[in-house]
Parts: C-alpha cells; structure tokens; sequence
C-alpha cells in the first residue's frame, strides 16, 4: 500500500501471516475458547467474565471482553459451552460466537474429552476514524475502499483435553479454515486466517494442607510465526486465594528477553464465585510506548454453595 497509515501498525500487524487470535495472560480459567475439549471439565455449569486490556496508553492497542458458558451433559459424559468474544485493535472489530461440543471418556484416572468447535466472526473496519494518518490522502490507495466495511467467517476446530486431580493435558487446533480476511476490492488476497496450535499442561503438588504449587504451561504456534509459550507457576493457599507469576516468550529478536513477566492474584469469594486479576509487565520494546497490560476474570459456577456437589473450578 502507498498509505502509511501510522495509526494502525498494531492492526496491520494481525493481518498478515502470524499470530491473529487475541491472547490471555489467565489462560488457565479460560481453557474453553482455546481447547473445545475442555467443555464439560467441571461437574458443575459455570459462567465466566473476561475483560482484557493490552498495552494501556497505546491508541489502538488491543481490548478484549469475553462471555462464555460450560457445562456437562447426560452424567458428565457429554460437554457444551457457548462463547461471545468483542476484539477490537486500532480501527478494527471482532465479534465472535462460538459453540463447543465434546464427548467424554474414562481413560485411566482420568477423564479425556474429545471436542469440536463451530465459530462464526463478524470482522468491521472504519476507514473514517480520525485516528489514522497517512503521508498522502487515504482515499489514493487503491486498496482503500473507505468508509465502513465488514464481513463474516466461518470456521470450525477440533481439541483433546486429559486431566485427573492431579495432571492436565491438552492439545487444540481452534480455527483450521484459512479464510481470506481481506477488506480490498482489487482482487489481491493479501492476507488470510492461519491456522493456531495450542498444546498446554498443568500439575498440581501438595507442599503441605494449606499450600499447592501449580506449574503450568502453554505453548502456541502460528504459521511463519516463531514458538511462542506461557510458562506459570501458581501458589493456592488454603484452597482460596492464588499468587502466581508467568513468563511470555516472544516480543522481538533486538531484545530477546521476553514478551512480558506476568503477575496473577485470586480468589474464591465464595464457593461459586472467584476473581482473578493479572497485570503483564511488559519487556520489549513496545514498553516504550505503553504502560502494561491488565486482564480481570469473574467466574461463578452452578450448585450448591455447600457440600460435595460443588466443585472448586480453579482446579483441572
């Protein structure tokens, strides 16, 4: 393009081929929009609330809010959840709605379950926005139509989820469809949806009756994108309050540290309720121009309040 839009180096870097999902420092309240086979985990339905934004300072920099929905099915052999996602980053848009299938086995000690998943994304550009700025007008790119543009994709993905009290493991293709997601009239695809894996693993050590240690990891991969991971290590005390630390592979080849070091506080208000908050400390360069990242989770599942019937959702 002629344009150098300054406005939307965030945006333009999601379009092209590399990693496009939005990320979340608390993936591990969040196994549902990255593993379909997680659906039905819990023995009870649970709701969960996900605000996200990254990069505070930064116009344009990505925000994220989530509603979803888990629950088991027919004597926890069948999960189902339902997902609403918003993204937005510099002029762009995102709504998605994804519905999540998976059937559960008895392996072993453990329980694995095989998912699918179905998304539809509306995906929403404003060319108007006062924000963008260009070194000649905007409307003599030919691959600028101008005003506002949308359109919609469909996608599917399939996920494997094995956990027991003690150990998870999963492994997930959440969007295997590489749809075009151009907004140019001109004829040239220049960019399209890429195929995301997800592999991720946890364990939990009893230290003592009060202390639980929770190493876990998550490790991504997009097509011409290098290997990404998010490593954490959580504390739980007495079943109620959690401190953990991540750290996040990636940011650039100059600095070579790191993407970020990640700081996660919770707790289980009540036993249906619990409340995370995370703040990302950021280590690349983009450090310069922002003030970090914040990510809150609300989580409240169904049942009794009290009594075995109730399960603690921060386990696996």
């Amino acid at each position: 393009m002629r344009s150098i839009i300054l406005g939307l180096i965030v945006f333009v870097a999601t379009n092209l081929f590399a990693q496009q999902d939005q990320q979340y420092t608390q993936f591990m309240y969040n196994k549902l929009g990255i593993n379909p086979g997680y659906a039905g985990s819990t023995d009870a339905g649970c709701f969960t609330a996900i605000y996200r934004k990254q990069w505070i300072g930064l116009d344009g920099a990505p925000s994220t809010q989530l509603l979803s929905y888990n629950t088991p099915l027919l004597n926890r052999r069948v999960g189902v959840g339902l997902a609403l996602t918003r993204n937005s980053i510099g002029i762009e848009n995102r709504i998605t709605l994804e519905g999540t299938y998976a059937y559960r086995i008895q392996v072993g000690r453990g329980t694995l379950g095989i998912g699918i998943m179905a998304s539809v994304r509306r995906r929403a550009v404003d060319w108007t926005d006062s924000r963008l700025k260009g070194t000649q007008p905007i409307g003599a790119d030919n691959g600028i139509t101008g005003g506002f543009q949308s359109k919609w994709l469909f996608n599917v993905g399939v996920g494997a989820y094995y956990a027991t009290n003690k150990f998870y493991v999963g492994a997930s293709l959440p969007r295997m469809l590489k749809n075009n997601i151009d907004f140019s009239e001109i004829g040239n695809v220049l960019s399209k949806e890429v195929t995301h894996s997800y592999l991720m693993s946890g364990l939990m050590i009893n230290v003592n009756e009060k202390i639980k240690l929770q190493p876990q990891i998550l490790i991504k991969y997009a097509q011409n994108s290098p290997l990404d991971y998010d490593a954490n290590l959580m504390a739980i005390f007495m079943d109620k309050y959690n401190i953990g630390v991540t750290y996040r592979a990636g940011g650039s080849k100059e600095v070579g540290i790191g993407e970020s070091i990640d700081a996660i506080v919770g707790a289980q208000l009540t036993n249906n309720l619990m409340f995370a908050l995370s703040y990302d400390f950021t280590l690349s360069e983009i450090k310069s121009y922002s003030n970090g990242s914040v990510e809150a989770i609300l989580r409240y599942c169904l049942g009794k309040s009290e009594g075995k019937e109730f399960v603690n959702p921060r386990f696996f």
